[in-house]
C-alpha cells in the first residue's frame, strides 16, 4: 500500500541534467524542437506548441545551445545552424518546413492539415519559409538572450542559452 503522504514523482526525465541527457535517445520518447533561443518569431512559435501540445510531447533547447550543437552534430545535419527550426525525431533532423510539417502531426486537430503542405516540392516550402526567416529579426526583432522557461514548463527544457563564457 503507497503512502498517501508521499506526492507521486515524475518521471526522472524532469530531473535531468543537460550534463546528463543523451539527447539522441530522448529524441526516440520525446520530438525535440530546436529553435533560435534570440528570435522573437521563433520564441512565440516555441509558446504557440507549447500552449497546444497538451499532452507534453514536446521537448525543446534553443539553437544556441551546446546540447542543441551535439545533437545536430549526432545527426550529421548540414544546414546552416541557425536558420531553421529543427525537429530532431528519432535521432534524424528535420529542418525548415519539413520540421513544421511534421510538428503538426504531433499537435493534433486542424494542425494535422499542415501535412497537406506535402503536396507543394520542398524547394518552393523552403523558399517561403528562407523569405520569412530572412526578415524574421527585422519584422519581429531579437533578444538580448535566450527565452528563460517558466517553471510550468522548464522540464521540457533540455538547455540553456548559449555556453558561457568562462
Amino acid at each position: 500500500m503507497a503512502d498517501s503522504s508521499t506526492p507521486e514523482t515524475e518521471s526522472d526525465e524532469s530531473t535531468l541534467t543537460e550534463e546528463s541527457i543523451d539527447p539522441v535517445a530522448l529524441s526516440y520518447q520525446h520530438p525535440i524542437l530546436l529553435f533560435d533561443g534570440v528570435c522573437n518569431l521563433c520564441n512565440n512559435s516555441i509558446q504557440f506548441v507549447i500552449e497546444r501540445d497538451s499532452d507534453a510531447t514536446f521537448r525543446f533547447a534553443p539553437l544556441q545551445s551546446p546540447l542543441a550543437q551535439e545533437l545536430l552534430d549526432e545527426c550529421e545535419y548540414t544546414g546552416d545552424r541557425f536558420d531553421s527550426v529543427v525537429l530532431v525525431e528519432n535521432g534524424t533532423c528535420y529542418s525548415k518546413s519539413d520540421a513544421v510539417i511534421r510538428a503538426g502531426r504531433y499537435l493534433g486537430g486542424l494542425y494535422r492539415l499542415l501535412t497537406l503542405g506535402r503536396v507543394f516540392p520542398r524547394w518552393l516550402r523552403n523558399r517561403v519559409y528562407d523569405f520569412v526567416a530572412n526578415r524574421r529579426y527585422g519584422w519581429f526583432g531579437k533578444r538580448e538572450s535566450c527565452m528563460m522557461p517558466t517553471p510550468d514548463i522548464e522540464e521540457r527544457f533540455l538547455a540553456g542559452g548559449p555556453a558561457k563564457s568562462e
